[in-house]
């Protein structure tokens, strides 16, 4: 019998002992492997079919507008260029950096969305002088500017259950270095194979053996993202065969294009804490602080080389190791003909530059925070606003916000170790238009929990005064900052049967004063007695109309602040006069945009009718003998005279708190310092809140008061002992401000009598 019919009767007998076995065998295959692989196919179809992710809600400061003229110092625009990750890089020429030299910046501005739409980036210089805004100059065409928006600073992240870190970007919003870059480094047959590259495991496997330690992977870029969406960490056969098996079906059903944009926004590059950083445009921001399209081809390998083991690479942790991976994936760069000789060897000479902290801010700024979320609430739940990908804009300014936590910050330690255990509350707002700038709820300022801007809701003290002073100045007919009011001891019954019996705080009874000396001074008695002539429920009726929501002391101690308010109420009481006049509700949020930028909520305050604007600006006059002469002279006293502020001291009983509320032309502050506790601080409202309000404007950029005292309102000169009208030239004669129409009539010459008080002596 020939060889060959020996082989073929051999396969004969094999196949009747065989084929048993192997009908039983394909049969499992039929019956197991064949649902298994459908049902696989139901999950990619599943996940790939409605791809998306949970991304993060960020929530943005305001942007910085620039305007030739507005008031604007160097250092304020570095700080705020610096809240918002700019590099001062010579020239300035990649997006995201600036330049300063003195007073002249160059600001690359970086492309962002706007309630307005897309803002395109643009390159320009912004030039200074005396604390002003001089010019903006479009540095591309040479043509001025008559404004200049930037993008804002990244403030806080709403993170969703999974707490990932992450920024959904198209293919063609990448550089192309990257997309060609990440093939030639992790797959370079990526645009050939089929899911699986028999090939590159060889290879891999020989380089490997070679090298006696990993230094590359066989498994194909689907494999990779088959790991990240489908499959956990573990190593066995039943894995292995399942992320085969799924490659091959995500590259049966669907193009290398969607596969590879799949992968560059899932691949997991670094963790900070317990947020999980996805993707190439999270990572770009987390190690670099800048938008992925600005990335240099160094910055480009060290992103890509991370793929690889974002742990065992972490550049912060292991910058030599680090530096090696960057340089080895320049190195194949340039192998597979991205980079040239030249270009290969300025990358591998530069740092790697990585941001000294991971910039993914989650929460900057908590006290401020939680007024967002509050002011939210009514659109947006919180389970809504987390993991949304939404995109908030605030009104905070960093630079603003940053300033006061530094005056807070010295102040408090000005006081001394006695002081240790005082806390504080500060909220300051844009003075026209009610956007609340800057929050602070504790001491620790950067501290979140208890927040005391908010939540903390005190006596107020003195403060509550320039609103009795409204109600009456509101009826012109009866009242003036002239009108004379007796400074004397008074007792009032109270219902429960006792007698209330107020007093100044220096314990002295002043006699016949003017109204706005009163206010100047913050006397008790002649307040009281005004507060009684004009009638208790008239001042809670002018309160209660500012939407508190909560009963009004309706007792006579309310005309000297027995009223709990917060710091924000406060602030939003002040708004009124900082507002000339109109109700204004503070606001900190100017709108929303979803996940491609477009706007889907906007938010603005509106003026309200301003019925008493004459009377407004005539207790802001007398706001500004506060500051000049009055409880608040220190702030006369010093350069700070020059902005003209208005403002007003308050102190509860016992010096257990102590407020203070001012405003320039462009800012309002309100500042409480006190203690949780409730015990005495041994400060008043001129040796706690103040300090900190004048330290504060000192480093703010603003401009000084100029009150409207043209408009409905006359200037007269009168007599302060009788305040009726008399001569400009008679002795301790002033000029006060009246509502039109209603100076006083009566003039009076210069009496002998006050002609002799004047000279000492009769008159020659």
């Amino acid at each position: 019998m020939s060889f060959l019919n020996r082989c073929a009767e051999l396969a004969r007998l094999l196949w009747r002992w065989l084929r048993a076995p192997f009908w039983f065998g394909l049969g499992l295959v039929v019956a197991f492997v064949v649902p298994y692989a459908l049902y696989l196919d139901a999950q990619v179809r599943e996940r790939f079919d409605d791809l998306s992710w949970e991304t993060p809600t960020r929530i943005y400061a305001r942007a910085l507008e620039l305007v030739p003229g507005m008031p604007l110092d160097a250092a304020t625009l570095s700080l705020e260029l610096e809240a918002a990750r700019y590099d001062e890089i010579t020239g300035a020429r990649a997006p995201g950096s600036f330049m300063r030299d003195g007073d002249r910046f160059v600001i690359s501005r970086r492309a962002f969305a706007s309630l307005d739409g897309m803002e395109k980036a643009r390159r320009a210089e912004v030039t200074l002088a005396r604390s002003r805004l001089v010019s903006i100059k479009d540095i591309d065409s040479g043509k001025s500017l008559e404004r200049l928006r930037l993008d804002p600073a990244r403030i806080a992240t709403l993170y969703g259950a999974e707490q990932e870190e992450r920024r959904v970007a198209k293919l063609g919003q990448m550089p192309p270095l990257l997309v060609t870059g990440l093939q030639a480094v992790e797959d370079r047959n990526f645009k050939h194979h089929h899911g699986i590259d028999f090939v590159a495991i060889l290879r891999a496997s020989w380089a490997n053996l070679s090298a006696g330690h990993v230094v590359q992977g066989g498994s194909t870029l689907t494999q990779q993202l088959v790991k990240n969406l489908f499959l956990d960490r573990g190593q066995n056969f039943l894995r292995k065969g399942n992320e085969a098996l799924l490659a091959l079906l995500i590259e049966a059903r669907y193009d290398k294009h969607r596969i590879l944009e799949a992968y560059v926004n899932e691949i997991f590059l670094g963790q900070q804490g317990g947020q999980a950083v996805h993707g190439f445009a999270a990572a770009s921001e987390f190690y670099f602080g800048r938008e992925l399209n600005t990335l240099r081809a160094p910055e480009v390998a060290m992103l890509i080389g991370l793929v690889q083991g974002p742990s065992y690479y972490d550049p912060r942790r292991y910058p030599e190791r680090a530096l090696a991976r960057r340089n080895l994936v320049l190195q194949q760069f340039a192998d597979t003909g991205l980079l040239d000789a030249d270009e290969l060897a300025r990358a591998k000479a530069s740092p790697l530059g990585i941001s000294e902290t991971p910039g993914l801010p989650r929460n900057r700024f908590p006290a401020f925070i939680d007024l967002v979320r509050a002011q939210l609430k009514r659109d947006y739940d919180d389970a809504a606003l987390r993991g949304a990908g939404l995109s908030v804009l605030t009104t905070l300014a960093p630079a603003t916000q940053l300033a006061a936590e530094k005056a807070l910050r010295e102040s408090l330690a000005a006081l001394g170790k006695k002081q240790d255990d005082t806390q504080a509350a500060l909220v300051v707002t844009s003075a026209r238009d009610g956007e609340v700038q800057a929050v602070i709820g504790d001491r620790a300022t950067d501290q979140p929990g208890f927040n005391r801007a908010l939540d903390a809701r005190r006596p107020i003290g003195s403060l509550v005064k320039p609103f009795v002073f409204l109600a009456a100045l509101a009826q012109p007919q009866r009242y003036s900052l002239a009108t004379v009011v007796e400074d004397a001891p008074l007792s009032l019954p109270q219902p429960n049967g006792k007698n209330w019996t107020p007093q100044n705080a220096d314990k002295t009874a002043h006699g016949r004063v003017a109204l706005i000396d009163v206010l100047a001074n913050s006397w008790n008695l002649s307040t009281v007695r005004l507060g009684m002539l004009v009638g208790v429920d008239r001042v809670r009726a002018l309160i209660e109309s500012f939407g508190f929501g909560r009963e009004i002391n309706p007792n006579p101690s309310l005309l000297l602040g027995a009223l709990e308010l917060s710091p924000l109420e406060v602030a939003q009481l002040y708004q009124y006069f900082a507002a000339d006049g109109h109700a204004l509700p503070v606001i900190a949020v100017r709108g929303v945009l979803d996940r491609d930028g477009k706007p889907l909520r906007r938010y603005s305050s509106k003026l309200g009718a301003g019925d008493y604007v004459e009377a407004s600006r005539l207790v802001t006059f007398a706001m500004q003998q506060v500051n000049q002469r009055g409880t608040a002279r220190a702030v006369g006293a010093g350069p700070l005279a020059a902005l003209n502020s208005a403002g007003k001291t308050g102190t509860s009983d016992d010096s257990r708190d102590s407020w203070y509320a001012g405003f320039s032309a462009d800012h309002l502050a309100v500042i409480w310092v006190g203690r949780d506790d409730n015990k005495p601080t041994g400060l008043v409202g001129s040796t706690g809140a103040l300090r900190v309000w004048m330290a504060l404007f000192d480093a703010l950029p603003t401009r000084p008061l100029d009150l409207n005292l043209s408009q409905g309102i006359e200037l007269a000169w009168v007599d302060p002992e009788s305040g009726q009208r008399t001569e400009a030239d008679c002795p301790g004669a002033r000029q006060l401000p009246f509502v039109a129409g209603y100076v006083p009539e009566q003039e009076q010459g210069c009496t002998m009598e006050r002609l002799r008080d004047w000279f000492g002596g009769d008159p020659q």
